[in-house]
């Protein structure tokens, strides 16, 4: 059986952490910014964690 790859895709959006949660960054933060506030850009800015329900499925897309 060949090795499963990472998707690439995943690769690119998502990073693990040191125990293992999925770190991610918040969408609707790269273009038509002028109609957005200035608060709601700056909570935008931070990352987050992947939900728990979403979790295993991007850990298997991260496999290596």
């Amino acid at each position: 059986m060949p090795k499963m790859k990472t998707v690439a895709a995943a690769k690119k959006r998502f990073t693990l952490t040191g125990t293992g949660k999925v770190k991610r960054k918040h969408a609707f933060k790269s273009h038509i910014l002028t109609k957005k506030t200035t608060k709601q850009k700056r909570n935008l800015t931070h990352t987050g964690t992947m939900s728990a329900t979403d979790t295993p499925a991007v850990k298997l897309m991260l496999v290596k």
